[in-house]
């Protein structure tokens, strides 16, 4: 019987701990399958397959997918493109297939299989049967890498959610000792509850444990952005595909120390710095966890306390890596994502912000194109390696920033020190004359939604609209 007690449950946390370290130590081999289901007709009746224009294409999945399980150093042996014309109920493939893929599996050695593709619990435990290794879905995938990214109590928290709102789905008959029935003893179970009733009680606890404290965690950053907007400064988001290069741009404009990797999700956890601007005013920049295809709802949910950031940010920067040939499909998934927090990226234009990065990786022809396509686009072209663009992008960021918050002049007496620290508080000081006998004039920019607190306060004739 699955051990309920909770030393037991401890030690097996201990266990899978320590198996994971076989993932970095590479010792876990592993065989990467990406079905291709079907063939879409074109519009034209003909039976050529019709390829959206930013779709990927199945050899572009494939090489993600792999990449995903280098990204936990498992020991990739065999990888492939499998042709499916419907999925099977049973086991996805059919079962001649299912042979086929075993003999590769057998061939290899391999004990995990990947399917970039996702499996019902059913699916999943008919092919670990089938090919006696253990098998992932994409979801479990990044489920696992997820777990070996996050650092902070917060990162591991929500990976742990979505976890185990993952596993309390696969929770199925797969093993006789589900089928038992237990009697009760308090909390160990009500008469007639059998194990798979216990273990999805247990898990529905933990999953309302984790989310109360993820509550916490979400009120508590709250508290801190409203730190933050006291101190008037502007917020910015990095967002995009995972590997577009956003924390080593992160690093470049903010001078600081972010994991930057070429690998994939190397940043779990958000990261908050001032960003100097050109004008000589700070705004906050936050790195984001990435972006990925078929991102499982779960996951979304589980970060949704961390992309809050992205959703109060005043301005989101989008960064692509344009050397990819995938980066149209990956902007799609980005702005897919977007969507599901309830951002529209084509209705907020001037809200979000395209940087195309890793533009050295460009050959000179491709360069020039990529320059002409950013200038139609109203995208900025940069290199967050060699810095190529970044003044340009700091330049648009500002633009854009000061276009939402105009600058005003206003004098201030001395005797009024309650105004006076309310614009220090609110408002974005540029400029500071002082006017003799304890009078200043204070040149501010105040954003918009903060403007008539500061009439109220000072009064509408006391402070005038300056030129930039």
């Amino acid at each position: 019987m699955r051990p309920t007690d909770p030393k037991e449950l401890k030690r097996k946390e201990r266990a899978g701990r320590e198996g994971r370290r076989t993932y970095r130590d590479g010792l876990v081999k592993a065989v990467v399958f990406a079905p291709v289901i079907g063939k879409r007709k074109s519009k034209s009746g003909s039976g050529a397959p019709r390829r959206d224009a930013f779709e990927r294409s199945p050899q572009a999945r494939l090489e993600e997918a792999v990449g995903l399980a280098a990204a936990i150093d498992l020991d990739v042996r065999a990888s492939g493109l499998v042709p499916l014309l419907e999925p099977r109920p049973a086991t996805l493939f059919g079962s001649g297939k299912v042979e086929e893929l075993a003999g590769i599996i057998r061939a290899e050695d391999a004990v995990l299989v990947i399917v970039d593709h996702p499996l019902t619990p059913v699916q999943q435990r008919n092919l670990e049967t089938a090919w006696n290794a253990k098998v992932l879905d994409r979801t479990g995938l990044i489920l696992e890498i997820f777990g070996e990214r996050a650092r902070t109590r917060e990162g591991r928290l929500q990976v742990e959610l979505a976890h185990l709102v993952y596993q309390k789905s696969r929770l199925v008959r797969s093993w006789t000792h589900l089928e038992r029935q237990r009697g009760g003893f308090g909390f160990l179970g009500g008469p007639g509850e059998t194990q798979i009733e216990t273990d999805r009680r247990l898990l529905g606890e933990r999953i309302d444990v984790i989310r109360k404290e993820l509550c916490q965690v979400r009120r508590t950053r709250a508290l801190h952005r409203k730190s933050r907007q006291r101190v008037p400064y502007p917020a910015i988001a990095l967002v995009g595909y995972t590997n577009a290069g956003k924390s080593t741009l992160f690093n470049v404009l903010t001078g600081a120390a972010v994991l930057a990797e070429d690998i994939l999700f190397a940043t779990l956890d958000p990261t908050i710095r001032a960003l100097p601007l050109p004008g000589g005013s700070k705004a906050v920049l936050s790195d984001t966890v990435g972006f990925i295809s078929d991102l499982p709802t779960t996951l979304i949910a589980a970060f949704r306390a961390t992309l809050e950031e992205v959703l109060q940010a005043d301005l989101i920067l989008h960064v692509r890596d344009i050397a990819d040939a995938a980066s149209g499909s990956q902007r799609s998934d980005v702005n897919a994502v977007l969507a599901e927090l309830g951002i529209d990226a084509e209705a907020e234009p001037d809200r979000l912000l395209e940087v195309w990065n890793k533009a050295d990786l460009l050959d000179e022809a491709s360069l020039e194109r990529a320059r002409n396509e950013a200038r139609r686009a109203g995208a900025v072209l940069v290199s967050a390696v060699t810095g190529l663009g970044l003044a340009n992008l700091r330049a648009e960021v500002e633009r854009r920033l000061n276009h939402r918050r105009q600058t005003y002049e206003i004098i201030v007496k001395p005797e009024e020190g309650a105004l006076s620290n309310w614009i220090y508080e609110n408002c974005e000081l540029i400029a500071r004359t002082d006017l003799g006998d304890g009078v200043v004039s204070l040149r501010i920019r105040i954003a918009p939604e903060k403007r008539d607190r500061l009439i109220r306060l000072a009064g509408p004739a006391r402070f005038q609209l300056a030129a930039e």
